[in-house]
């Protein structure tokens, strides 16, 4: 159950959490074209809270709706303004962050040109997969559901109608008693899974699938310049289920996800079957950069 606060922003104003409602006929309840992000708020050693790459969050929220075609009704600085104001009204000193542009109420039917609304929630939330998860590793199935051909639909939006394809994949693996779906592209190789990357280490080499399906990770993108930074080579490369199989290490990346580890994949185990040193060195940095302890990166963090 997602923790109840007091405040939450819809379209430039907090109101209470019992009045951030819409109507029944919201576009977007019916057929899927909006666009949302996930966001974390951490709190830092010193007692401080930051938000994690805020500015590149914001960016591909307003870049997701370029996509679809939709013209937030607010600047970037405004949206931005919106997430602290939201995360401070409801004295939250670690929260997870969802801000959601989407088609309001008006006509009905495939091409409408109803207002488009814009809505801030935060809400503590801790590990997605779970703290047993993060710590110890995760098991994945490769789902019978294929990610998205790139020419289906806006693979570079997070869009919220996508997400049909994340629950019915989810759905399937936790029926079968997996922890997550992973899902191969149309062709037959390794895309991602229901709301993660997936990067995966052999001989060395940490891979990761390229830009093609997939989309453009802002965790993803932080565990490149983190593994670049300690040296370790970085490849963008497809792989296949069977490469992945025999993979030493392996583990996703996503805002919710963070860096979590993955011990087996379809019943196979993955290299020792527990978290790799690898794995565990840059999930560390990662959280090291969220909470503050490393300053170099200190540009990653928006301070409250």
């Amino acid at each position: 159950m997602v923790q109840k606060v007091a405040k939450i922003w819809m379209d430039g104003k907090l109101v209470n959490w019992e009045d951030a409602n819409v109507h029944v006929l919201t576009h977007t309840l019916h057929y899927g074209v909006g666009v949302f992000e996930g966001i974390r708020c951490y709190r830092c050693e010193d007692g401080s809270s930051a938000v994690f790459r805020l500015d590149e969050h914001v960016r591909r929220l307003f870049d997701s709706a370029h996509i679809m075609g939709m013209a937030i009704p607010f600047s970037r600085d405004d949206i931005k303004k919106g997430i602290i104001d939201t995360l401070k009204a409801n004295e939250l000193k670690e929260a997870y962050i969802r801000p959601i542009a989407f088609i309001g109420d008006g006509d009905m039917g495939i091409y409408v040109n109803n207002p488009i609304r814009v809505a801030i929630a935060a809400y503590p939330w801790g590990a997605y997969l779970g703290d047993e998860g993060l710590n110890n590793g995760i098991r994945v199935k490769i789902s019978s559901f294929s990610r998205f051909h790139v020419n289906n639909t806006m693979t570079k939006a997070k869009t919220c109608g996508h997400y049909v394809n994340s629950v019915l994949a989810k759905r399937e693996a936790k029926s079968l008693g997996y922890d997550e779906a992973l899902m191969l592209d149309t062709e037959g190789y390794v895309s991602e899974a229901t709301g993660e990357n997936i990067f995966m280490v052999r001989k060395g080499v940490l891979k990761t699938t390229p830009l093609t399906s997939v989309l453009d990770g802002i965790t993803r993108d932080a565990v490149i310049a983190i593994a670049e930074e300690k040296g370790i080579k970085v490849k963008e490369e497809r792989f296949t289920r069977d490469e992945l199989y025999i993979a030493d290490e392996a583990f996703f990346t996503g805002t919710a996800a963070e860096i979590t580890p993955i011990r087996e994949v379809d019943n196979r185990k993955i290299g020792e079957g527990k978290p790799g040193e690898i794995t565990k060195s840059i999930q560390k940095e990662f959280f090291d950069i969220a909470k503050g302890k490393n300053l170099k990166y200190r540009r990653w963090l928006t301070c409250l």
